[in-house]
């Protein structure tokens, strides 16, 4: 199936994703409110599904005319608001980066979604999910927001006697998981954020 994918670096991406936050978070709050842009400003309904891992293996998907985003249940449900968080910021990047992609898809169903992103040819797949994916991590954690953050977490692991000059695993992932904390996402996310604004190993410290 051939589709128009955009083919966007993840600079670009950086620039769209300061963009959409200066219009729909433009006070900076922390965590940013990724429900209440979806279903306010882009009046996109979230729709929960019991089971939609279990059965379909999939988070969240969003619908062909951009309109409804279906989650898990449990995802929704869970104590930790990570996991729902990202699978809310990862449709809304497809509906804000692959409009003209979904404009020429047709699905009804969670079966159908899935049956049609099986059509899609591998390469053009993964350029949406990897730039879903990343404007997700983008958008949940600004970019000057983490700075700080990461400026915040460096100084109270020197005052907890807790060494990242040598910029080990396990002072990344402390690091990671105590930034994390601040902006609702996954150590996971914050450390591939880390990776990729070049801001891990720490200069200063």
């Amino acid at each position: 199936m051939e589709l128009p994918v955009p083919v966007l670096s993840y600079e670009q991406l950086r620039n769209r994703a300061e963009s959409f936050l200066r219009q729909y978070n433009p006070d900076g709050s922390i965590p940013v409110p990724v429900e209440g842009i979806i279903e306010c400003d882009f009046s996109i309904n979230i729709i929960p599904i019991p089971s939609l891992q279990r059965v379909h293996e999939v988070d969240a998907c969003i619908s062909s005319n951009l309109k409804s985003l279906i989650v898990d249940m449990a995802v929704l449900e869970s104590r930790s608001p990570n996991r729902y968080r990202f699978s809310l910021a990862h449709e809304l990047a497809h509906a804000v980066l692959h409009s003209a992609v979904y404009e020429q898809l047709r699905f009804s169903s969670v079966e159908e979604w899935k049956s049609v992103m099986g059509q899609i040819r591998e390469q053009d797949r993964g350029w949406l999910e990897w730039q879903a994916y990343s404007f997700a991590g983008l958008i949940l954690v600004p970019g000057s927001a983490l700075q700080i953050k990461l400026h915040e977490a460096l100084s109270l692991a020197g005052s907890g006697g807790i060494s990242v000059q040598d910029a080990s695993d396990s002072a990344k992932e402390y690091i990671s998981t105590w930034v994390g904390r601040q902006f609702e996402v996954s150590s996971q996310v914050i450390g591939k954020r880390l990776d990729y604004d070049k801001l891990w190993p720490p200069h200063e410290f």
